[in-house]
Protein backbone atom coordinates (compact mmCIF):
# COMPACT_ATOMS: atom_id res chain seq x y z
CA UNK A 1 0.00 0.00 0.00
CA UNK A 2 1.39 3.42 -0.94
CA UNK A 3 1.45 6.34 1.49
CA UNK A 4 -1.30 7.98 -0.59
CA UNK A 5 -3.66 5.12 0.26
CA UNK A 6 -2.93 5.05 3.96
CA UNK A 7 -5.19 6.53 6.64
CA UNK A 8 -3.55 9.64 8.18
CA UNK A 9 -3.93 8.20 11.67
CA UNK A 10 -1.93 5.17 10.56
CA UNK A 11 0.72 7.28 8.84
CA UNK A 12 1.22 9.84 11.62
CA UNK A 13 -0.13 8.03 14.69
CA UNK A 14 -3.57 7.60 16.19
CA UNK A 15 -3.46 11.04 17.84
CA UNK A 16 -2.74 12.91 14.61
CA UNK A 17 -4.83 16.08 14.23
CA UNK A 18 -4.75 19.28 12.18
CA UNK A 19 -5.51 21.70 15.02
CA UNK A 20 -3.46 22.59 18.09
CA UNK A 21 -3.76 20.43 21.20
CA UNK A 22 -5.75 21.70 24.16
CA UNK A 23 -2.52 22.66 25.93
CA UNK A 24 -1.32 24.60 22.90
CA UNK A 25 -4.71 26.32 22.61
CA UNK A 26 -4.47 27.45 26.22
CA UNK A 27 -0.96 28.78 25.69
CA UNK A 28 -2.15 30.83 22.72
CA UNK A 29 -5.26 32.18 24.48
CA UNK A 30 -5.00 35.99 24.42
CA UNK A 31 -8.28 36.85 26.09
CA UNK A 32 -8.34 39.17 29.11
CA UNK A 33 -11.17 39.17 31.65
CA UNK A 34 -11.23 42.95 32.17
CA UNK A 35 -10.35 46.20 30.46
CA UNK A 36 -8.20 47.17 33.45
CA UNK A 37 -6.03 44.09 33.01
CA UNK A 38 -5.74 44.69 29.28
CA UNK A 39 -4.20 48.17 29.76
CA UNK A 40 -2.23 47.49 32.94
CA UNK A 41 1.24 47.22 31.37
CA UNK A 42 1.40 50.53 29.47
CA UNK A 43 4.21 52.59 31.05
CA UNK A 44 4.95 56.30 31.28
CA UNK A 45 6.42 57.70 28.07
CA UNK A 46 4.97 54.98 25.82
CA UNK A 47 3.86 55.58 22.24
CA UNK A 48 0.27 54.51 21.66
CA UNK A 49 -1.62 54.15 18.38
CA UNK A 50 -5.39 54.38 18.70
CA UNK A 51 -7.57 53.12 15.88
CA UNK A 52 -10.62 54.84 14.50
CA UNK A 53 -11.69 57.49 12.03
CA UNK A 54 -13.61 59.93 14.17
CA UNK A 55 -15.87 57.67 16.20
CA UNK A 56 -15.95 54.85 13.65
CA UNK A 57 -13.78 52.03 14.95
CA UNK A 58 -12.64 54.01 18.00
CA UNK A 59 -11.83 51.77 21.01
CA UNK A 60 -13.41 54.12 23.56
CA UNK A 61 -13.64 51.57 26.37
CA UNK A 62 -9.91 50.79 26.23
CA UNK A 63 -9.13 54.52 26.27
CA UNK A 64 -11.37 55.12 29.27
CA UNK A 65 -9.83 52.17 31.11
CA UNK A 66 -6.45 53.83 30.65
CA UNK A 67 -7.86 57.15 31.92
CA UNK A 68 -9.24 55.33 34.97
CA UNK A 69 -5.81 53.86 35.67
CA UNK A 70 -4.17 57.29 35.38
CA UNK A 71 -6.65 58.86 37.77
CA UNK A 72 -6.05 56.07 40.28
CA UNK A 73 -2.25 55.83 40.03
CA UNK A 74 -0.89 58.87 38.13
CA UNK A 75 0.35 56.56 35.36
CA UNK A 76 0.76 56.35 32.43
CA UNK A 77 1.71 59.91 31.56
CA UNK A 78 3.87 61.64 28.92
CA UNK A 79 2.32 59.49 26.22
CA UNK A 80 2.75 59.99 22.48
CA UNK A 81 -0.61 59.25 20.85
CA UNK A 82 -1.12 58.50 17.15
CA UNK A 83 -4.63 58.89 15.76
CA UNK A 84 -6.47 60.41 12.84
CA UNK A 85 -7.53 63.35 15.05
CA UNK A 86 -6.78 64.92 18.42
CA UNK A 87 -9.96 64.05 20.25
CA UNK A 88 -13.50 65.36 20.22
CA UNK A 89 -15.71 66.64 23.02
CA UNK A 90 -14.98 65.27 26.46
CA UNK A 91 -14.56 61.53 25.91
CA UNK A 92 -12.01 59.17 24.39
CA UNK A 93 -8.73 60.79 23.38
CA UNK A 94 -10.07 64.19 24.47
CA UNK A 95 -10.46 62.78 28.00
CA UNK A 96 -6.84 61.57 27.93
CA UNK A 97 -5.62 64.99 26.85
CA UNK A 98 -7.74 66.86 29.39
CA UNK A 99 -6.41 64.59 32.15
CA UNK A 100 -2.83 65.54 31.25
CA UNK A 101 -1.76 62.09 30.05
CA UNK A 102 -0.60 63.08 26.56
CA UNK A 103 2.67 64.87 25.82
CA UNK A 104 2.45 64.67 22.03
CA UNK A 105 -0.20 64.07 19.35
CA UNK A 106 0.65 62.74 15.91
CA UNK A 107 -2.43 63.20 13.74
CA UNK A 108 -3.92 64.61 10.54
CA UNK A 109 -6.89 66.53 11.85
CA UNK A 110 -6.50 68.33 15.20
CA UNK A 111 -9.55 70.54 14.58
CA UNK A 112 -12.65 68.40 15.17
CA UNK A 113 -16.18 69.65 15.78
CA UNK A 114 -15.29 70.18 19.46
CA UNK A 115 -11.48 70.25 19.87
CA UNK A 116 -11.43 72.17 23.17
CA UNK A 117 -9.34 69.67 25.15
CA UNK A 118 -6.50 69.64 22.61
CA UNK A 119 -6.75 73.34 21.72
CA UNK A 120 -6.53 74.44 25.36
CA UNK A 121 -3.48 72.27 26.07
CA UNK A 122 -1.78 73.29 22.82
CA UNK A 123 -2.25 77.03 23.42
CA UNK A 124 -0.90 76.58 26.95
CA UNK A 125 2.21 74.84 25.56
CA UNK A 126 1.39 71.62 27.39
CA UNK A 127 1.13 69.33 24.37
CA UNK A 128 3.17 68.95 21.17
CA UNK A 129 1.65 68.41 17.73
CA UNK A 130 3.13 66.57 14.76
CA UNK A 131 0.82 67.22 11.82
CA UNK A 132 0.88 64.53 9.12
CA UNK A 133 -1.20 64.47 5.91
CA UNK A 134 -3.76 61.71 6.20
CA UNK A 135 -2.55 59.51 3.34
CA UNK A 136 1.03 59.91 4.54
CA UNK A 137 -0.03 58.98 8.07
CA UNK A 138 -1.67 55.79 6.85
CA UNK A 139 1.33 54.88 4.71
CA UNK A 140 3.84 55.57 7.49
CA UNK A 141 1.93 53.21 9.74
CA UNK A 142 1.56 50.60 6.99
CA UNK A 143 5.27 50.84 6.19
CA UNK A 144 6.15 50.09 9.80
CA UNK A 145 4.02 46.97 9.76
CA UNK A 146 5.60 45.88 6.47
CA UNK A 147 9.16 46.52 7.66
CA UNK A 148 9.79 49.42 5.25
CA UNK A 149 11.84 52.11 7.05
CA UNK A 150 11.23 54.92 4.55
CA UNK A 151 9.38 55.83 1.36
CA UNK A 152 8.90 58.84 -0.93
CA UNK A 153 5.73 60.84 -1.56
CA UNK A 154 5.02 64.13 -3.40
CA UNK A 155 2.65 65.14 -0.61
CA UNK A 156 3.89 68.09 1.49
CA UNK A 157 6.66 69.12 -0.92
CA UNK A 158 7.18 72.87 -0.74
CA UNK A 159 5.32 73.23 2.58
CA UNK A 160 6.43 73.60 6.20
CA UNK A 161 5.71 69.90 6.71
CA UNK A 162 8.61 69.00 4.43
CA UNK A 163 11.22 71.23 6.10
CA UNK A 164 14.31 69.25 7.07
CA UNK A 165 13.25 66.10 5.23
CA UNK A 166 15.27 64.59 2.36
CA UNK A 167 13.91 65.33 -1.13
CA UNK A 168 14.67 63.33 -4.28
CA UNK A 169 13.56 63.72 -7.88
CA UNK A 170 11.89 60.83 -9.70
CA UNK A 171 10.81 61.16 -13.33
CA UNK A 172 11.18 64.92 -13.10
CA UNK A 173 9.03 65.34 -9.99
CA UNK A 174 10.22 66.10 -6.42
CA UNK A 175 9.34 63.63 -3.68
CA UNK A 176 9.70 63.96 0.09
CA UNK A 177 11.13 61.12 2.14
CA UNK A 178 8.92 59.96 5.01
CA UNK A 179 9.90 57.50 7.74
CA UNK A 180 7.92 54.60 9.05
CA UNK A 181 5.79 55.19 12.15
CA UNK A 182 5.93 52.51 14.83
CA UNK A 183 4.47 52.39 18.34
CA UNK A 184 4.94 50.52 21.58
CA UNK A 185 1.22 49.78 21.87
CA UNK A 186 -1.93 49.94 19.78
CA UNK A 187 -5.58 50.08 20.86
CA UNK A 188 -7.79 48.43 18.25
CA UNK A 189 -11.55 47.96 17.98
CA UNK A 190 -12.73 44.81 16.24
CA UNK A 191 -16.14 43.35 15.48
CA UNK A 192 -15.17 39.72 16.12
CA UNK A 193 -12.13 38.05 17.61
CA UNK A 194 -11.21 34.53 18.60
CA UNK A 195 -9.03 33.47 21.54
CA UNK A 196 -5.93 33.43 19.31
CA UNK A 197 -6.46 37.08 18.34
CA UNK A 198 -7.73 36.69 14.78
CA UNK A 199 -9.90 39.72 13.99
CA UNK A 200 -12.68 40.97 11.75
CA UNK A 201 -14.00 44.54 11.51
CA UNK A 202 -17.38 46.08 10.84
CA UNK A 203 -17.62 48.04 7.60
CA UNK A 204 -15.85 51.43 7.78
CA UNK A 205 -14.77 50.74 11.38
CA UNK A 206 -11.87 48.88 9.79
CA UNK A 207 -10.04 52.14 8.79
CA UNK A 208 -6.69 52.52 10.62
CA UNK A 209 -7.19 49.53 12.92
CA UNK A 210 -5.51 46.75 10.86
CA UNK A 211 -2.55 48.98 9.99
CA UNK A 212 -1.97 49.94 13.61
CA UNK A 213 -2.24 46.34 14.76
CA UNK A 214 0.72 45.52 12.52
CA UNK A 215 2.80 48.57 13.41
CA UNK A 216 2.78 48.22 17.21
CA UNK A 217 4.93 46.00 19.40
CA UNK A 218 1.86 45.10 21.47
CA UNK A 219 -1.69 45.25 20.16
CA UNK A 220 -4.59 45.37 22.61
CA UNK A 221 -8.05 44.70 21.16
CA UNK A 222 -11.59 45.30 22.31
CA UNK A 223 -14.00 43.10 20.33
CA UNK A 224 -17.77 43.19 20.25
CA UNK A 225 -17.81 39.40 20.31
CA UNK A 226 -15.22 36.74 21.07
CA UNK A 227 -15.93 33.69 18.97
CA UNK A 228 -14.80 30.15 19.75
CA UNK A 229 -11.79 28.84 17.86
CA UNK A 230 -12.93 28.04 14.35
CA UNK A 231 -15.90 30.39 14.70
CA UNK A 232 -14.36 32.88 12.26
CA UNK A 233 -13.89 31.56 8.74
CA UNK A 234 -10.24 31.91 7.72
CA UNK A 235 -11.19 33.86 4.59
CA UNK A 236 -12.92 36.49 6.76
CA UNK A 237 -9.91 37.17 9.01
CA UNK A 238 -8.49 40.64 8.34
CA UNK A 239 -5.90 40.86 11.13
CA UNK A 240 -4.17 37.54 11.91
CA UNK A 241 -3.63 36.73 15.57
CA UNK A 242 0.12 36.95 15.02
CA UNK A 243 -0.21 40.73 15.45
CA UNK A 244 -2.37 40.64 18.59
CA UNK A 245 -1.32 40.22 22.22
CA UNK A 246 -4.53 40.85 24.22
CA UNK A 247 -8.26 40.68 23.52
CA UNK A 248 -11.11 41.79 25.78
CA UNK A 249 -14.80 41.43 24.96
CA UNK A 250 -16.98 44.56 24.98
CA UNK A 251 -20.45 43.61 23.80
CA UNK A 252 -22.03 47.09 23.93
CA UNK A 253 -19.31 49.55 22.87
CA UNK A 254 -19.79 53.29 23.13
CA UNK A 255 -20.29 55.25 19.92
CA UNK A 256 -18.26 58.45 20.29
CA UNK A 257 -20.49 60.78 18.27
CA UNK A 258 -23.57 59.89 20.34
CA UNK A 259 -21.80 60.76 23.60
CA UNK A 260 -20.29 63.96 22.19
CA UNK A 261 -23.71 65.16 20.98
CA UNK A 262 -25.08 64.40 24.45
CA UNK A 263 -22.35 66.59 25.97
CA UNK A 264 -20.89 63.75 28.00
CA UNK A 265 -17.54 64.33 29.71
CA UNK A 266 -15.65 61.29 30.94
Amino acid sequence: MSIYEQNPSELYGAKARTTATDAEDAKLDKTCPTLAEAVAEIPDGASLMIGGFGGSGAPIELIHALVDRFRATGSPKNLTVVNNNAGNGGIGIAAMIAAGMVAKMICSFPRTSDPKAFTDKYLEGEIELELVPQGTLAERIRAAGAGIPAFYTPTSFGTDLAVGKPVEEFDGRPYVQERWLKADFAFVKAEQADPHGNLTYRLAARNFNPLMAMAASQTIVQASKIMPLGGIDAVDVITPGLFVQKVVEMTTPIQEEDRVRAGEVY
